[in-house]
């Protein structure tokens, strides 16, 4: 049985015949590796369930199977936590306090504008790109922006006429004899810890397969 056969004649040229048997494998092959790749991009990832409570941001479990949207998000994110001082944990006797607001007013203007560029037709779209936005917001809005609101601009006022009262102390000592210090640290260290839990739920999304 020939496979392949090619013959020649002067008034038609060259001519490529093949067994039927040939062709039937070959849509057989075709169908199979278009299957697979059907399959493989439905399935590259698995399902990721996020547990608010373990976050600090809530009580509810969700479940979802983030696609490549998703993770550049994720990763966009964890990007700016893990360079930044706001996602390492709080050294309440050595950081000074108004370098970690700046750090933390910036991931706040960074994070608003990564999510704002997200195209709206993907959000609707897609139910985890909707979760995860979903999540950030409640990041910026539950966690971080009030202590910010409480917080940051009495702290600072306090700050800069008490920095011209007491040139001979360090920034950590000035810190220290803030009125309300210990209620702003405890405030701030829960915060921090909210933003370390999410930004290892990030860092979890980025290596999801």
């Amino acid at each position: 049985m020939d496979i392949l056969n090619l013959s020649f004649d002067i008034d038609n040229g060259f001519t490529l015949t093949t067994h039927w048997l040939v062709i039937v494998i070959s849509f057989f092959v075709i169908i199979l590796f278009l299957s697979y790749k059907i399959f493989y991009s439905k399935n590259r990832y698995s399902e990721f369930e996020i547990d608010e409570a373990t976050i600090g941001i809530g009580s509810h479990k969700i479940k979802i199977k983030p696609n490549d949207q998703d993770i550049q998000i994720a990763y966009q994110l964890w990007v700016e936590l893990s360079t930044r001082k706001i996602g390492l944990p709080i050294d309440t006797e050595n950081d000074v306090i108004t370098e970690l607001y700046n750090s933390w007013y910036e991931f706040f203007k960074i994070a608003r504008e990564l999510i704002k560029a997200v195209p709206v037709r993907k959000v609707r779209a897609n139910t985890s790109t909707k979760e995860l936005i979903g999540i950030t917001f409640k990041i910026l809005n539950d966690a971080l922006r009030p202590h910010l609101t409480r917080w940051q601009a009495r702290f600072r006022s306090w700050h800069e006429i008490e920095k011209e009262n007491n040139k001979n102390l360090t920034p950590q000592e000035l810190q220290q004899a803030y009125p309300e210090f210990t209620l702003l640290i405890e405030d701030m260290v829960k915060v921090n810890k909210t933003l370390i839990s999410y930004k290892e739920l990030l860092e979890s999304l980025v290596n999801v397969r």
